[in-house]
């Protein structure tokens, strides 16, 4: 059993002050008991303790390239996402099995640091340089699981269906060849993965959903037979986030591509919009009737100039939704929920628009419950914070540093979500157990050379 004393500790909601979290032997937690002195044993005494968040749209071998995209290129006189993604496929064509578990590892020790204790991996890397199977299909699929197991992160790994190149243009092009697959592939892998899970153990930790990679590069056939073949898992779509993207879908589909799968396909609790940039207030209305989430990445949404997704409206209309890194520009949660809360304020003008549209009087708590509630939604784990049956996880931050340092204790989560620099945790507990969340000089020294090596 783990026992954490927590002078403050943020359950259901708000602070709390004296906190006991108990955990069984399976990584649950068992008791929670608010305003009790500090046991006089060898409880670890916290002062001040946070949930784990869940990042909810990662793609772990672009960690290699962050912050190597941001210079012009000679022969474009312009940037976008579309050049963005061509320059991306070059990783994506050089990094191997070794490579990508390296990557990964370094990310998740990163992500853990920063208060994420499990990551959607949305992962569509699954041919070999050459676009050749691997003799085990998964071995890129096993790679990360490898690296998430000695970080220590929880992992719901997302095999994702990638088989055209665009809306009405069948097959794939020659640098999108490592991603193809079939429905068939990917649902084998998503039950391999959940057996893997059952043999070794570790399903508090690893779990399986399917994502598909957009509704230009799935056709409508293949969406409905992942649906009706995953079961409860949870199912994951890029969509919308560009606005070529919606005039191409509605050409060839005839709607936009919310309203489209609202309307030919359904969507229930299992589905995941991530991006969601450019949807109207109809079709959130329709996500949030569905039991649908959206999944939020503000850093990557503003690096690559996608656009503003109307969050004011979302939050009015109910929409569930979670954060994610994705293209992992940025590491750190809350600088997601900044730049979510951030990017609406230079819209309109005004302040504190999540408290406003949520009714309630803190912005930072409004995100970071936001957060919280979906991110369970979007990994299909128990990890609604600090309640029975729930996930054992908590992140201890460091009330000493800077940016916490004299704010009085009520307005701590403001300080954390809301303030610069983005604070690292003290220590972080997943399952119940307390992870190594900083890299050793090996691990170290071969992310260095290999990030080189990457890039050339």
């Amino acid at each position: 059993m783990t026992r954490l004393w927590c002078a403050q500790a943020w359950v259901e909601g708000d602070w709390a002050s004296g906190v006991l979290l108990e955990a069984d032997a399976q990584g649950y937690w068992e008791r929670i008991t608010v305003g009790v002195s500090a046991p006089d044993d060898d409880t670890p005494r916290l002062a001040c303790v946070i949930p784990g968040l869940v990042n909810a749209h990662s793609h772990a071998f672009q960690r290699t390239m962050a912050s190597l995209t941001e210079r012009l290129v000679s022969d474009r006189p312009g940037d976008d996402f579309w050049g963005w993604r061509e320059r991306m496929y070059q990783v994506a064509l050089r990094i191997g099995p070794a490579e990508l578990e390296i990557a990964a590892e370094w990310l998740y020790r990163e992500m853990l640091q920063a208060g994420f204790t499990q990551v959607c991996e949305f992962h569509y890397l699954h041919r070999d340089q050459g676009g050749k199977a691997y003799a085990d299909s998964a071995e890129l699929s096993m790679a990360l699981v490898r690296a998430a197991e000695r970080a220590g992160i929880g992992l719901t790994l997302l095999p994702t269906l990638y088989m055209h190149r665009g809306f009405g243009q069948s097959g794939l092009h020659e640098t999108q060849r490592r991603f193809a697959c079939t429905p068939d592939d990917v649902l084998g892998w998503h039950a391999r993965i959940q057996a893997e899970a059952q043999t070794s153990g570790r399903t508090q930790l690893l779990n399986a959903g399917v994502a598909l990679h957009s509704l230009r590069a799935v056709d409508g056939d293949a969406i409905r037979t992942v649906a009706q073949g995953l079961g409860h898992s949870p199912l994951h779509i890029h969509v919308a986030e560009q606005t070529r993207e919606v005039e191409d879908c509605v050409q060839h589909l005839g709607q936009r591509p919310v309203e489209w799968l609202l309307d030919q396909v359904g969507l229930d609790a299992r589905w995941n919009l991530v991006h969601a940039t450019h949807t109207f207030p109809h079709e959130l209305a329709g996500i949030a009737r569905s039991g649908a989430a959206v999944v939020l990445c503000p850093t990557t949404e503003a690096n690559l100039g996608d656009g503003f997704f109307d969050f004011p409206c979302a939050l009015e209309q109910g929409v569930n939704w979670s954060i994610g890194t994705d293209s992992h520009v940025n590491r750190h949660p809350a600088l997601e929920l900044q730049w979510l809360e951030y990017g609406q304020r230079l819209q309109l003008r005004q302040r504190n628009l999540a408290a406003r549209h949520a009714h309630a009087a803190s912005t930072a708590a409004v995100l970071f419950e936001g957060a919280l509630k979906g991110g369970s939604a979007a990994c299909g784990q128990v990890l609604g914070g600090f309640r029975v049956g729930q996930r054992a996880d908590a992140v201890a931050l460091e009330t000493e540093s800077a940016p916490l340092l004299g704010v009085p204790s009520d307005h701590r989560l403001d300080a954390w979500v809301m303030g610069q620099p983005c604070l690292p945790a003290k220590s972080v507990w997943v399952a119940g157990k307390q992870c190594d969340i900083h890299p050793n000089e090996a691990l170290r020294e071969t992310w260095q050379t290999q990030t080189k090596s990457l890039w050339g």
